[in-house]
């Protein structure tokens, strides 16, 4: 028996036991989701599973695409004889790519090969090329909705779709989101942002928060909590985007616990790499880091005192 075969008898037939036999009755027969207010939602095929991309290059945040991935394929809908979702990874090419920590993905589909999706995720990752955005722009079109992960939301942001809109990231790249981009409404202390069409959730788990709240605009709030409920999941992030508002505060750097200025990480001020700007010496949480403040010192400072 296949895990969806597997999941979907044992998920319906844990649910129907806990419940009464007329309400589980109507659950089975009502293809409907729940209202919740304020939410849009969004229509998923009569038949058929909706198709889901998962845009991949090396060094991809494992956490960021595992973890919607895995709410997606833990979806059960009794009233649906298809899987709900179908997922499937998409990468300039299908030779093997190394993810965080070296785990390797071998990619189903190319650029030029993969199926149209109605939803696309964008975790974080080392490359930006113009293919990718490309294809983002080119998919997103024709999707019902594109969601980036953590600094995934750089790569959706130079496809230019965030322009103008609210979109957040991992608490460490407020700063340098909003300094490349703008024209981009950074939301600090969100969990996600949901634009309808666009999305963008904080750093790491909070993905799979933005994954529930995409299966409760699908199937309503029942199925997105029964999907929780299976994955014994307990946070509470899906349904409150501003639960990431801890991340909202600016923490203090002193001389004696500096902070990098960039990400606000603690550093290390023996070995760290370190800059001196207008006779203060910043010390960074990495190389990476000194050399994005060195290009635009004043800017990061000024974005740290504003917070």
């Amino acid at each position: 028996m296949q895990r969806r075969e597997l999941l979907q008898g044992s998920a319906a037939l844990g649910l129907m036991a806990a419940m009464p036999l007329a309400a589980a009755r109507n659950l089975l027969a009502s293809p409907t989701p729940a209202a919740t207010p304020g939410l849009v939602p969004l229509q998923p095929p009569a038949q058929g599973s909706i198709p889901v991309a998962f845009l991949l290059s090396a060094g991809a945040v494992v956490i960021d695409f595992c973890g919607p991935w895995e709410v997606f394929q833990d979806v059960v809908v009794p009233s649906r004889r298809d899987a709900p979702f179908r997922l499937y990874t998409v990468a300039e090419s299908t030779k093997p790519l190394q993810a965080s920590a070296g785990m390797t993905i071998v990619p189903d589909y190319t650029l030029a090969t993969a199926p149209a999706p109605k939803v696309i995720v964008i975790p974080a990752q080392h490359e930006h090329t113009p293919a990718m955005i490309d294809w983002i722009r080119k998919s997103a079109a024709g999707a019902d909705l594109t969601m980036s992960v953590c600094t995934g939301a750089f790569l959706l942001a130079r496809t230019g779709l965030l322009a103008g809109k609210p979109a957040t990231t991992h608490h460490s790249s407020y700063q340098t989101l909003a300094m490349q981009f703008p024209d981009i409404r950074v939301q600090r202390g969100a969990r996600f942002v949901d634009n309808g069409n666009l999305a963008s959730a904080g750093g790491l788990s909070s993905g799979i928060d933005l994954a529930l709240r995409v299966v409760e605009r699908y199937f309503g709030r029942e199925i997105a909590q029964q999907t929780a409920t299976y994955m014994e999941y307990q946070g509470q992030g899906w349904l409150h985007p501003e639960s990431n508002a801890i991340y909202a505060a600016a923490r203090i750097s002193t001389d004696e616990h500096p902070l990098c200025p960039v990400c606000q990480m603690d550093t290390d001020k023996a070995t760290g790499p370190r800059s001196v700007y207008q006779g203060k010496t910043y010390y960074f949480c990495s190389q990476e880091h000194k050399e994005l403040f060195d290009q635009a010192p004043a800017g990061y400072l000024v974005a740290g005192a504003k917070r």
